[in-house]
């Protein structure tokens, strides 16, 4: 079975810096052995996304609805976390995206039958993406590890699961 695993925004800024929380941390190293376990499988892809924006961020739609500077292209808050950089070399891609949801992964997981998502955070970049791939592919098996991923909050994390789960999305706990 051809297996793509998303990882979602797994940048410094999002478990260390501006927009860090406690849960993404406790979940860094869950990731990493599920990142190990999927290098071993031959018939898992590994795809990241890193949210990307410019120094006018404060100026954006985002920026003003949500005014935390946070992964501005090159800086270190932007850069994937040191405990994921091994991984990197072994992707099929590496997509900057500009919003919550990317429109370039629809585009790379047409052949799979399973489209995995983990990262973070559930309750805004993880729902977009995998609500956007089950819109384009509906027959497509589209999960969610739980327990590899974290929200703004848990409640919200919680509550992001249960959508997704209402859209037919595969949650794993």
């Amino acid at each position: 079975m051809a297996k793509a695993l998303i990882v979602v925004d797994m940048q410094n800024d999002f478990v260390t810096g501006s927009l860090g929380t406690k849960e993404a941390q406790e979940m860094l190293p869950r990731l990493v052995k599920k990142l190990e376990a999927a290098v071993n499988e031959n018939w898992t892809d590994i795809i990241f996304t890193q949210d990307t924006h410019k120094e006018n961020y404060l100026e954006t739609q985002e920026g003003k609805n949500l005014p935390v500077v946070h992964c501005i292209k090159n800086t270190e808050g932007w850069e994937i976390v040191p405990e994921l950089q091994k991984f990197i070399p072994r992707a099929k891609a590496v997509i900057e995206k500009k919003a919550f949801g990317s429109t370039r992964i629809p585009s790379l997981i047409k052949p799979y039958e399973v489209v995995e998502f983990v990262g973070v955070c559930t309750d805004i970049c993880v729902i977009s993406n995998a609500l956007l791939v089950k819109a384009f592919y509906p027959e497509q098996v589209v999960a969610v590890d739980a327990s590899c991923c974290a929200g703004t909050t848990p409640e919200n994390h919680r509550a992001a699961l249960t959508v997704m789960k209402l859209c037919q999305c595969k949650i794993e706990e």
